[in-house]
C-alpha cells in the first residue's frame, strides 16, 4: 500500500507470453496497477478480460512496447475473480487472474 492508501501491484510481461506474477490478491478499493515490458522484442497490451469477473473493469492497456511502463487506476468493490490477458497472445496463453478479497 502507498503513503496515499491506494494498493500498488507491479505485473512484468516479457518475450515468453506470461505476466509476472500471474495471480493477485487486492482488498476492495483502490488499486494503482502498473505493467512492465521487460521483453527484447514483443508488443503486448493489458486489459481485464470482457465479461469474466463479478463485475466490469474499464482502464486499460492498448499497447506495450519493449521497455515500457504504463500505470492503471481503478477502484475494485465486488470480491472476486476477475480475468486479465495480453489480447494479442491469448492463444499463447497470455493471462492471468486478479482476486478481489471478500
Amino acid at each position: 500500500t502507498a503513503p496515499d492508501g491506494v494498493q500498488e501491484v507491479t505485473l512484468q510481461t516479457q518475450d515468453d507470453y506470461v505476466f509476472t506474477p500471474s495471480t493477485f490478491t487486492v482488498a476492495p478499493g483502490e488499486v494503482r496497477l502498473t505493467v512492465v515490458n521487460v521483453a527484447e522484442q514483443m508488443t503486448h497490451n493489458f486489459r481485464f478480460t470482457p465479461g469474466d469477473g463479478p463485475a466490469p473493469i474499464d482502464p486499460e492497456i492498448p499497447l506495450l512496447t519493449p521497455g515500457e511502463t504504463r500505470t492503471l487506476e481503478f477502484t475494485v468493490t465486488t470480491p472476486g475473480e476477475y480475468g486479465f490477458e495480453c489480447s494479442f497472445h491469448t492463444q499463447l496463453q497470455q493471462y492471468g487472474t486478479m482476486t478481489v478479497s471478500g
